[in-house]
Parts: structure tokens; C-alpha cells; sequence
């Protein structure tokens, strides 16, 4: 059961003009479930994103970054579940190549105007004639309001689809953006098992989209964690689609500003849909860490907090043990850091005050905080002006479980 996370509704995710979905059951893995989608994208759009810096990357990542280097313009967009195409050499590079031809030649258009995206188990042989044979089906079915089912069709481990919309007035016209995410285990992004897509409608020139995409990531994708690791397969993309009459030209300015707004907020909640819906998890847990002399030891040191075994168990168990806070903090690698000018609070609940306990800290207020669904763990380190927040989840058996079992 995702942690306070109501199951989107068709009628709420907003079409984008431009933006075609359609899905197919092709038996990838196993039968009878939606895991095949194709994105159709119109022509002039403008297409960038940013994907795991795992150096065990996935054929289909290395594929992606080719298309997108040549430059041709992309036009559609395939995305399979059940297999990851990770681990597979040369022949993984071949199918995930096929993959795009066959498409391409539906489409009408060239093999590098497709980005290919797996999602699944790693080290096994992509089912390459079973995804190409549910390709038409796909295309048949491909329309703009279509978010929903194209959420449902890229989930694997994940209880329930991820999708959401937004509006923003620029320079008078509305700009509407959908998108869809996925994972819930092996996410620990590094970009840039996670991938998210938005499609908008407005034009955004090139280096802008990039622009974009990776500031997106950093504040949203690159700001969770479930287990700390970093999938073979993590993506995020980034399409303009051009048909809203509104044009962004520039990284800077009032429409710069307010549409990297509204594509950060779409991303972020999509990002933590993901860590809602975490593999077993019960709590979503928020690490602030502020008074930082830097943005980076400010995340290193949330990151530390959010991928602690203990300090997770912990929270799982409603256990206010926050020492294992505390020493995640001094473990974290930032060598001269002041111990005795750090604080900690629970949501409202003064933890830790100058580096020890604060004398008037009851445990039973802690426990109050920690048996919430959702919990705020805010650490000042009294050293800068710098902040950093993460998100996370709480380890339960259930992660155990999920895990033990994911390839049965």
C-alpha cells in the first residue's frame, strides 16, 4: 500500500497536444498485463534527458544517447517492462537497435528518431520478436488522453501507476504539461529501476529543454532514494512539443522561470510518488539538511540519513533510536564538520541541540513524530547558508520479501 498516495484518475491528466500514448500486452515477461508503450511525438518537437550514470548502463540507455546526439529530430518513444536489456552485450545493443527499426518503420520515419527505454530484469535476453510483434497494437491505440494506461504500462514491481498534470500561464497562454514515472526498488537515481517522462506543449529551443531537464532532475529524481541503489536503466525525458503557441528561447527570463517551475514541481511530485510507492514501504520520510557551507555536503549528508539501514528500520518500527541519526551524520564523509553546532528536530520535536541530546526532548514526543505516515527530519549544521532536502522511506520486511522474490 503506497504511503498517502490516491490512485490518479483518467480524467484528471491533461492531454498534450502533439503527444500521442497507446499501450500493448505482448508477454514480455508475463501475460495478460499492459507492458509495451508507444509515445508518438510531432514533428519540430523538441526532445532532451538525462539518464544513470551506472557504468553497467543498459543497451537501451546507450541507444538513447546515440539518438539523441544525432540530432535528427525525435518522433517517437518505446518503452517496454519486464526486461531491463542490462547486462546483455551486444546482442542487447542489437535488440535494443531492432527495437527502434521495426518502429521506425511503422512510423514512417528514421530508426534514430526513436528512443528506446526497458525497464525490468537485468542480465536476461530481451524477448525482442514478442515487443515488435505488440507494436502495432500499440500505434493502433495511440491518443493524447491515453496518460493512465501509459502509466500502467511501464510499472514492474511498482503497486499502483504514477501520473500527474500541470497548467502555466506564459505571456497569456496556457502551457499544459502530463507525465508519468516509475520504480519503486533499485531507485537511488544517479543522472541524471526509474524512469519519468513529461510531455508539454510549449517550444522550447534545445539547450534550453536540457537546461531544464537536468535542473528538473537534480531538484526531483536526483533527490530520492529507496534502497541507495542506482539502476542500470534510470531516465528521464523531457519533451516540447511546440503546439501551445508559447515559445522559450532563452534560459533565462519571466518564462524561463516560470516554466522550469512548473516542470520541477511535475517532477518532483512524480519523484516522490516513486518513494511513496517504495517496495514495502509504510512511512515517507523528508531529510532537510540546512547550514551547510555547500549544496553538496548538504545532500551528502541527507543521503547518509536516507540510506541508513538502521536509522530506516528504525523508522519502520516507530523506534525513536535517533542516535542512528546522528551518527549517519558524522559518518557521512564531511571530515570538518563541527559536531557541537548541529541540531535535529522530528517535524516539531527539538531532538538534538549543539550536538547532544536536548534536555528537554522527551522520547515519547519522538515516538509521536515517528509513528506518522509522513515525517520531516530537519538537521542544521551551523556551518553556511547551504540547503538540501531528500526524500525517502522506511525499510520493512516487506522490501525483504519483494526482493527475495521479484524474478518468481
Amino acid at each position: 500500500m503506497a504511503v498517502n498516495l490516491p490512485l490518479p484518475r483518467a480524467e484528471d491528466l491533461k492531454p498534450v497536444a502533439g503527444f500521442e500514448l497507446g499501450w500493448a500486452e505482448a508477454g514480455i515477461r508475463k501475460a495478460n498485463r499492459k507492458d509495451v508503450l508507444v509515445a508518438r511525438v510531432a514533428e519540430g518537437s523538441t526532445v532532451a534527458g538525462v539518464f544513470t550514470r551506472n557504468r553497467f548502463c543498459a543497451a537501451p540507455v546507450q541507444v538513447c544517447r546515440e539518438h539523441l546526439a544525432a540530432g535528427k529530430g525525435i518522433r517517437a518513444i518505446v518503452v517496454n517492462t519486464g526486461n531491463a536489456n542490462a547486462g546483455t552485450g551486444e546482442p542487447g545493443l542489437a535488440n535494443a537497435r531492432a527495437t527502434c527499426e521495426a518502429l521506425a518503420k511503422a512510423l514512417g520515419i528514421a530508426p534514430e528518431q526513436v528512443l528506446p527505454f526497458s525497464t525490468g530484469v537485468i542480465l536476461e535476453p530481451l524477448p525482442v520478436d514478442r515487443l515488435v510483434a505488440g507494436l502495432p497494437a500499440a500505434i493502433a491505440n495511440a491518443r493524447a488522453d491515453n496518460w493512465l494506461a501509459a502509466a500502467e504500462s511501464i510499472m514492474t514491481t511498482d503497486t499502483q501507476p504514477k501520473a500527474a498534470s500541470r497548467t502555466v500561464q506564459i505571456d497569456g497562454k496556457t502551457v499544459t504539461l502530463s507525465g508519468i514515472s516509475k520504480g519503486a526498488g533499485m531507485i537511488r537515481p544517479n543522472m541524471a529501476t526509474m524512469l519519468g517522462f513529461i510531455a508539454m506543449d510549449a517550444a522550447v529551443a534545445q539547450p534550453v529543454l536540457q537546461a531544464l531537464v537536468s535542473y528538473a532532475a537534480d531538484h526531483s529524481f536526483n533527490s530520492i532514494t529507496i534502497d541507495g541503489d542506482t539502476s542500470t536503466n534510470d531516465s528521464f525525458v523531457l519533451v516540447a512539443t511546440g503546439k501551445a503557441g508559447v515559445a522559450v528561447e532563452r534560459a533565462d527570463g519571466a518564462a524561463f522561470e516560470a516554466l522550469r517551475e512548473a516542470v520541477t514541481s511535475l517532477a518532483q511530485e512524480l519523484a516522490q510518488m516513486i518513494v511513496r510507492d517504495g517496495e514495502g514501504a509504510t512511512k515517507l520520510m523528508t531529510i532537510c539538511v540546512e547550514g551547510g557551507a555547500n549544496v553538496a555536503e548538504c545532500r551528502q549528508i541527507a543521503y547518509a540519513v536516507a540510506h541508513s539501514p538502521l536509522v530506516k528500520t528504525a523508522f519502520y518500527a516507530s523506534d525513536p533510536n535517533l542516535g542512528r541519526i546522528l551518527a549517519a551524520v558524522g559518518y557521512a564523509g564531511v571530515d570538518d564538520l563541527d559536531v557541537d553546532r548541529v541540531n535535529l528536530w522530528l517535524d516539531d520535536v527539538w531532538v538534538a541541540r549543539d550536538g547532544g541530546r536536548h534536555p528537554e526532548y522527551r522520547e515519547e514526543d519522538g515516538q509521536r513524530v515517528m509513528k506518522q505516515a509522513e515525517i520531516t527530519v530537519r538537521i542544521a549544521l551551523g556551518r553556511g547558508d547551504a540547503s538540501a532536502t531528500v526524500w525517502t522511506c522506511d525499510l520493512s520486511h516487506d522490501y525483504v520479501s519483494i526482493n527475495a522474490d521479484y524474478r518468481s
